[in-house]
């Protein structure tokens, strides 16, 4: 034996089977043996005993555990045997000298196997999975595969199964004798099964990652047929454990590879819900390989099946749902210490919850993770987007204001705008929106131009909105001159923003420029195809304004032709207002109950949660089609039929500053002062800027003698400070000024009330 090693050049190599083989051969593996062409074929009988020897080392090491297993990644099994480097081979090579090999007779291959089984007691199975281990290991693909291919798992599995199945014995010698057979017939499972884990990874080098799946998912099978309770968390082998978990683990990634994708999602829920002992780190990798297939994949996952159910537990309904459970359990492992900090989970479950609308949810897992793992300014403009997306603007702001600090990160161009935008959903907020997005266009002078549009855009935005709420009309003038200038430079930079061109639209509809506003209403419509309602409801308002009451009809008639039956809210309020401003009440009427009959579709299908969003989202509500109709109804005097409006609208909001002035306007028809005033008292302390009830207290005391006079100037005058262009508080005004003797004062007043008349729009500008 020592003569042979020193010859050198030895090597395993295996041929397939004869096609009629003897059931001597089918019992047996084929050895040949590969010598220099100066060995002597005399020496076959010692080269055997080599093989055999060689083969018995690798076992001595696979039982003592010494060398590491194949991993599920990489495949590499580094070689077991001592003292012997391991010729390496391509696999071109390795078919070539295969067709080389000398020849062995049936003698040959019977001393080979018998010394080989004499010496390590192994069955057929256990010596084929030994020897195709070595082969792996020498990187021998496909020669481990042919000799992997006569693995009977079947038939191991059934000289496994008895020895698991049967009962402890009562005695303490035949409980030790049990515990030792049970040792042995683990340690033979786990050879077998470790060589059909093999073959699978062979096969998937091989680029057959199909049979690569079927042959693994027969190492699982397998396993639950030895271990029908599930494999115990004491008393199992180590390299048994090892195998079983390396194939869970690779079963979902063949099936992905192949194609297979439905298949790969059972195995992945297999592998969750199946009793495997599975250690933390294998179970949190499959987790969140899992969540991200469901949310990348691109397959659609049904959900699990109902034996997998517990009764009151939570079910997934389709993908999203199931990846945003198993970032969670992932989450709560790191938060118990059962496994180490991954940031790419967060940024998958950041992705998913985006997704869903939930971040606030989001919100609520970032201030959980315990500090030094973010930065604390990265943490605080994170959680700002999350409670922005939610609408939680002041909570937003308030994390800016602190990552905008000069000590922090004062500079920051995306936090600057992004707490201008902010600034700019609340008129009382616009003065220090502007201060961010001045700042944001300094910042910008060095970047590109698109930074320093939006930020000019969001400055025009915000000076509009400080001037609706200027001291003075020589201050609102100003304000209102500057928000033009700052959009229209907006507009040089970046001439193709649909949001800017709508924006500017408006600006010059409210300032009542109406060839202009007219203009960028039809680019807006022209940029976005006509896609977009707004741009349709813009142009029709501007008509509206400029007394084309019949083209602005046509307008949204197309309008509402090219939108979805659930979005044509606002187009049929807008027409059942144009049909009142042509004194077509009864049509008004039609269109009103075409409105209402819609929003209660919506409110039946979606539920009262959806109206709610809808109204954040400038949509009809059902008490605004009540509130519509109890005021046409009053118009036409028909008493009766505005109240019950007024109580349906009432049944759904019961504080509201509209209803109040409603009810104050029915009660002054009548001439019931006293219940007209304190109507108008109740809708202003309900809603302390409610223009139209300021505008009808000041009326009424202007109404009521010389001495009110005053009082009503003041409550006209803070009508118009809120809202420039109300033409019925100009007209009062100017009523007061006649009363109290200043003719000049009110000539202008009268003549301001007609120029907005004959400018009106149907529905206010802001609605929009």
């Amino acid at each position: 034996m020592a003569t042979l090693k020193s010859q050198g050049a030895h090597q395993l190599k295996w041929i397939s089977l004869p096609s009629s083989p003897s059931r001597r051969q089918q019992r047996h593996p084929c050895i040949v043996l590969g010598c220099s062409p100066e060995g002597s074929r005399g020496g076959v009988g010692g080269e055997e005993a080599a093989a055999a020897a060689e083969a018995m080392a690798a076992a001595a090491e696979w039982e003592s555990g010494s060398e590491a297993g194949p991993t599920a990644a990489s495949g590499d099994w580094p070689s077991p045997v001592k003292g012997k480097a391991a010729a390496p081979e391509s696999e071109a090579g390795a078919s070539a000298s295969g067709s080389s090999e000398a020849k062995v007779d049936d003698g040959n291959i019977q001393e080979a196997e018998s010394s080989l089984r004499e010496g390590l007691s192994l069955n057929y199975e256990e010596a084929r999975a030994l020897l195709g281990r070595l082969e792996y290991q020498r990187g021998n693909v496909e020669a481990a595969l042919r000799v992997f291919d006569g693995i009977d798992l079947q038939a191991a599995i059934q000289r496994l199964q008895p020895s698991r199945s049967d009962k402890p014995l009562s005695k303490r010698s035949n409980k030790l004798r049990s515990d030792s057979s049970n040792s042995g017939s683990q340690h033979a499972a786990s050879l077998v099964l470790e060589a059909i884990y093999l073959k699978s990874m062979s096969l998937q080098k091989l680029g057959k990652a199909m049979e690569a799946a079927k042959q693994c998912k027969s190492v699982l099978d397998a396993v639950e047929s030895i271990f029908q309770s599930g494999i115990p968390g004491v008393m199992v082998e180590q390299k048994l454990q090892e195998t079983v978990s390396k194939s869970v683990e690779l079963l979902p990634e063949l099936w992905k590879q192949a194609g297979a994708h439905q298949e790969a999602l059972a195995s992945y829920r297999r592998a969750l819900l199946s009793q495997w002992n599975l250690d933390d780190e294998c179970c949190t990798r499959i987790q969140k390989r899992f969540a991200v297939f469901l949310l990348y994949g691109g397959v659609e996952a049904s959900p699990p099946s109902l034996a997998s159910q517990t009764e009151g537990s939570f079910v997934p309904r389709n993908n999203l749902e199931e990846a945003i459970l198993l970032l969670m359990i992932l989450l709560k492992k790191w938060f118990l210490g059962k496994t180490h900090w991954d940031p790419s989970v967060m940024e998958h479950l950041t992705f998913a919850l985006s997704l869903c609308g939930q971040t606030s949810v989001l919100a609520e897992h970032l201030e959980e993770v315990l500090p030094g793992i973010y930065p604390r300014t990265e943490r605080w403009y994170t959680l700002a987007l999350c409670y922005f997306a939610a609408s939680h603007n002041e909570a937003a702001l308030n994390l800016l204001r602190k990552y905008l600090n000069k000590n922090e990160s004062p500079n920051d161009i995306m936090a600057l705008l992004l707490a201008a935008k902010i600034c700019g959903s609340n008129n009382h907020l616009a003065s220090e929106g502007v201060e961010y997005a001045r700042r944001a266009v300094k910042d910008a002078e060095s970047t590109d131009g698109h930074f320093k549009s939006v930020a000019l855009h969001f400055l025009g935005r915000l000076l509009a909105k400080k001037s609706k709420v200027a001291s003075s009309d020589h201050q609102r003038s100003l304000l209102q001159s500057e928000a033009l200038k700052s959009l229209n430079e907006a507009i040089c930079l970046d001439c193709r923003n649909p949001e800017l061109i709508f924006d500017l639209g408006i600006e010059y509809a409210e300032q009542r420029n109406m060839h202009a506003a007219l203009k960028y209403a039809k680019a807006f419509i022209d940029a976005t195809g006509g896609s977009v309602s707004k741009g349709w409801r813009l142009l029709s308002l501007v008509l509206s304004a400029q007394q084309k009451y019949s083209e602005a009809e046509v307008v949204t008639d197309a309008a509402l032709d090219e939108t979805a039956k659930w979005e044509q809210g606002p187009l049929l309020r807008l027409r059942a207002k144009l049909k009142v401003a042509q004194s077509m009440p009864m049509e008004a009427v039609e269109a009103y109950r075409t409105l209402l009959a819609l929003v209660q579709a919506q409110r039946k299908a979606y539920g009262a949660i959806k109206n709610d969003t809808e109204e954040e989202h400038n949509k009809v509500s059902e008490f605004e089609v009540w509130q519509g109709l109890a005021n046409l109804y009053s118009s036409l005097s028909y008493w009766r039929d505005a109240e019950i409006c007024l109580q349906k609208a009432k049944a759904l909001k019961a504080y509201s500053a509209t209803t109040l002035h409603a009810e104050g306007n029915m009660h002054e028809v009548r001439e019931q002062i006293q219940d007209a005033v304190a109507a108008y008292f109740n809708a202003l302390s309900t809603e302390l800027e409610h223009v139209p009830s300021k505008v009808s207290i000041g009326a009424l005391l202007s109404k009521q003698g010389p001495k009110y006079l005053p009082v009503a100037r003041c409550f006209l005058s803070d009508a118009l400070r809120l809202e420039p262009t109300n033409r019925m508080a100009w007209f009062y005004l100017g009523k007061v000024h006649k009363h109290d003797g200043r003719l000049a004062d009110a000539a202008d007043c009268f003549q301001a009330a007609s120029m907005l008349e004959d400018s009106e729009p149907v529905e206010s500008f802001r609605s929009l």
